[in-house]
């Protein structure tokens, strides 16, 4: 099959264009550099198969050749890289997401939206089913993302009753691994670079605040899993293993060896105080859940940062 993945140089998208050649298929990887990078694509450069595309998918966008299946991943996904670009975010969510739709719908192709835990905002029901609408402040610092990917649910969901397109939903919670931006602003490459540099953790709030962490591999499989099984969902995929952000700053430090101290700091408005996924549909319905350990992938990933580090130096 040939897919078309936008974000396809961010730090999933890379990911997914691996698995998708890995499975034997064609790849047109498009991205407009926004906050991806061809780092994450350079080791794909002449591969049979794969073609990039550097482009901004608010812009009309045409495929000459039959297309089997859009990935919708483009998108600012940082808080960092959201607030510095919120009206991009909003753009990409909405008239991008059309556009993907519409190309999907002129081809005959399936589409997947990837969208976010972020539209549950900061949730009053936990774990977070997705049957939950969620607590999203509308008009807060974060909202440019949070509206951007409810909103493109809703488009994806009225595509599929309108039209008839085929289409599925994946509610991401965090994600880490290789390949993430050390300047990323989350919490896993935050403190990774802070540790690595023997600067203190910084830690907002009193650290009780708990996030759950889901090795990108595992992500990629789920990803790949809904898109076969042609489930609409939303479908939340995530590690349903919970830990406060305090826990995983000392794990952090207890795997890499650093003396850094840790530093409290204000907390940010609107940050969620607990995030966790049921995975309940994600078992039932593609047979999917997180393999691999935190620790595990936390050592994948300090290795990569290691060497990324290492090389700037």
């Amino acid at each position: 099959m040939r897919f078309l993945v936008t974000g396809a140089a961010g730090f999933i998208g890379s990911h997914l264009c691996d698995r998708l050649l890995a499975e034997g298929h064609e790849v047109i990887a498009v991205d407009n550099l926004l906050t991806g990078s061809m780092a994450n694509l350079e080791h794909l450069e002449g591969r049979q198969g794969f073609r990039f595309i550097l482009h901004d998918v608010c812009e009309p966008l045409t495929i000459e050749e039959p297309l089997d299946g859009v990935f919708h991943l483009a998108s600012p996904a940082s808080p960092k890289d959201y607030m510095e670009h919120p009206i991009e975010t909003l753009d990409v969510g909405s008239l991008g997401t059309r556009r993907m739709l519409e190309l999907a719908r002129q081809h005959g192709a399936g589409f997947l939206l990837t969208s976010t835990s972020e539209c549950y905002g900061d949730p009053l029901v936990h774990p977070q089913p997705e049957s939950y609408w969620g607590n999203v402040n509308p008009v807060g610092p974060r909202s440019c993302y949070d509206e951007a990917k409810r909103f493109a649910e809703a488009l994806t969901m009225a595509y599929r009753r309108v039209y008839g397109l085929r289409t599925s939903i994946a509610r991401i919670f965090n994600t880490y691994g290789p390949r993430m931006k050390l300047d990323d602003g989350r919490v896993v490459p935050t403190f990774l670079d802070q540790a690595l540099r023997g600067a203190p953790l910084t830690v907002y709030g009193d650290g009780s605040q708990t996030r759950s962490f889901c090795y990108v591999s595992d992500m990629i499989e789920g990803l790949w899993r809904l898109w076969l099984s042609g489930e609409p969902g939303p479908i939340n995929l995530g590690n349903p293993v919970e830990l406060s952000v305090l826990e995983f700053a000392r794990k952090i430090l207890e795997l890499t060896g650093s003396s850094s101290p840790i530093q409290f700091l204000p907390l940010p408005q609107d940050d969620p105080r607990r995030r966790q996924p049921d995975i309940t549909k994600a078992r039932q319905l593609l047979g999917w859940e997180p393999r691999v350990s935190l620790e595990e992938g936390l050592r994948e990933t300090i290795a990569w940062f290691r060497r990324l580090t290492a090389v700037k130096v």
